[in-house]
């Protein structure tokens, strides 16, 4: 059974940093992709950025620059540093495995709240 177990996040103040991580584990197969999700009150939830085992990376347009996705393939772990923090990126973060293009894991978010 995959689990999704993700840590770090908090509460920072603007311009600060903060680290998430998030560990897969149970069936994993190779050749998959893990990536973050937010979703702040009152909206949807929006796709963040993606990394495959290969390293190949996507970021939203609102967050290069300032955030980073890296990953850990001998340890199925996902890293999301992010810095310049602003209120807006104030949010539930979930990370989420894709294998297969087909099946979907998420972790169980963490809150990150940026204060001004």
């Amino acid at each position: 059974q995959v689990q999704l177990v993700e840590s770090g996040g908090g509460l920072v103040q603007a311009g600060g940093s903060l680290r998430r991580s998030c560990a897969a584990s149970g069936g994993i197969f190779g050749g998959n992709t893990m990536g973050w999700y937010r979703q702040a009150p009152g909206k949807q939830r929006e796709w963040v950025a993606t990394i495959t085992t290969g390293g190949s990376t996507q970021l939203l347009n609102s967050v290069t620059g300032r955030f980073t996705i890296s990953r850990d393939n001998a340890k199925n772990t996902v890293y999301l540093q992010m810095n310049s923090l602003k209120p807006e990126d104030t949010a539930m973060y979930y990370c989420r495995l894709t294998m297969r293009s087909s099946y979907f894991y998420w972790g169980q978010g963490t809150q990150v709240t940026v204060s001004s």
